[in-house]
C-alpha cells in the first residue's frame, strides 16, 4: 500500500513521539522505504541586516546542518535494526513548505508527526508545523500526538 514514507522531526522528544507508529506501519505494511526528515530553518534575516559577519552566518548554518544529519543518523540506525529500510535528508527552509515540498518532489505516500500538542495563545504566535501540513498536503497525514507518547 506505502511504498515511501516521510517522518518530519524536529529533534524533540515530542517529534520522536511518531516513531513508534512508523515501526508499526513500516513493518505491517512492509513498506520499502522511509525517510527522515529535517527541515533546519536558517539564520533569521535580522542577524544578518545587523551586520553579522556572513562567514560567522555560514558556520552557524553549517553547523546546525551537522548536528541535523548525526541526530537523524542516529535515529535511522535504531530504525535499521528493527529491519526498516531508512534514509535521512537535511534541507533548509521553513518547515511546512519544505516538507510538502519534499513530499511532490519525491513521491511520498504517507507522512508519520508529531504535533507538540499546543493550543490557545502559544499554538497562534507558534504556528502549527503539523496543523500547515495535514491542511495542504495531497498525500495521507498520520499526526502522533504527544499525551500518547511517554517521554
Amino acid at each position: 500500500m506505502y511504498k515511501k514514507i516521510l517522518v518530519p522531526l524536529d529533534g524533540s522528544e515530542f517529534s520522536e513521539c511518531s516513531l513508534i507508529h512508523v515501526q508499526t506501519v513500516a513493518t505491517g505494511c512492509h513498506v520499502p522505504e522511509v525517510v527522515l526528515l529535517r527541515v533546519v530553518e536558517p539564520v533569521p534575516k535580522g542577524y544578518r541586516t545587523i551586520g553579522m559577519p556572513e562567514d560567522m552566518l555560514r558556520d552557524a548554518d553549517k553547523k546546525l546542518e551537522t548536528e541535523a544529519n548525526d541526530y537523524l543518523t542516529k535515529i535511522a540506525a535504531n530504525l535499521k535494526k528493527e529491519g526498516i529500510a531508512t534514509q535521512t535528508a537535511v534541507i533548509q527552509g521553513m518547515a511546512a513548505e519544505e516538507i510538502l515540498d519534499y513530499v511532490t518532489k519525491n513521491k511520498v505516500d504517507l507522512i508519520v508527526m508529531s504535533t507538540h500538542g499546543r493550543s490557545g495563545v502559544l499554538r497562534w504566535t507558534l504556528g502549527s508545523v503539523a496543523d500547515k501540513v495535514l491542511r495542504h498536503s495531497t498525500v495521507p497525514v498520520l499526526i502522533a500526538s504527544p499525551s500518547g507518547c511517554r517521554v
